[in-house]
């Protein structure tokens, strides 16, 4: 499964939730995203799975529930609040985001993300799945920078922080730009301050 097959299956996943959050009335949460859930045709296109937990929710009410979920990929704020919002979705999204391109669990760097400055040279090649060779095309690059970027966003533990994933959706579908730095020298922190690391011109070193 190679970096193109990856990123689209990442852009499935993000479709599915974005119709589930934005185009169903009323709003559904699925509660429990994960790896095991996002099932693959013969042609890899991602389709979410297993609604045994999702719930309408009622936006006039807290919609306090019990926790439930996968652990590992449950949003941090149900372990106090157990108020299930579209956001948890969000959460559990960048956990698979991330595990999609590493081809593991993410568990370390979402313990570092609580403490991030804790390994400020981490760069984002020492993290994506060592399976795959990294990159020859600029467009994949692009890609798995603007992937990563995103992921990062939706693992904010602030949950109003955290992009809709109409908005995540919509930055996939925004136009694509080379990179200003080498893909070698991006670093998980630039990644997770928002810096996109993209600019104008066309012909910008790739790896």
């Amino acid at each position: 499964m190679d970096w193109t097959k990856r990123i689209e299956i990442i852009k499935g996943m993000a479709h599915a939730l974005c119709y589930l959050h934005h185009d169903c009335s009323p709003p559904i949460v699925h509660r429990d995203i994960s790896s095991n859930n996002v099932l693959l045709n013969s042609s890899f296109e991602a389709f979410v799975a297993d609604f045994g937990t999702a719930r309408m929710l009622d936006l006039e009410l807290s919609n306090q529930t019990l926790l439930v979920g996968t652990l590992g990929y449950i949003a941090p704020e149900l372990a106090y609040t157990m108020a299930v919002t579209e956001k948890c979705d969000v959460y559990s999204f960048g956990v698979v985001a991330l595990e999609t391109l590493m081809g593991k669990h993410p568990e370390e760097l979402l313990l570092w993300l609580s403490s991030p400055t804790s390994q400020v040279n981490m760069k984002l090649i020492d993290v994506l799945d060592r399976r795959l060779p990294l990159p020859t095309s600029q467009l994949v690059a692009q890609n798995l920078v603007r992937v990563a970027t995103l992921a990062f966003a939706c693992l904010n533990q602030q949950p109003k922080s955290r992009p809709t994933m109409k908005e995540v959706c919509k930055e996939f579908l925004s136009h694509q730009t080379s990179l200003k730095v080498p893909l070698r020298m991006i670093s998980l922190l630039q990644l997770v301050k928002h810096d996109m690391h993209f600019g104008e011109q066309s012909g910008t070193c790739l790896i």
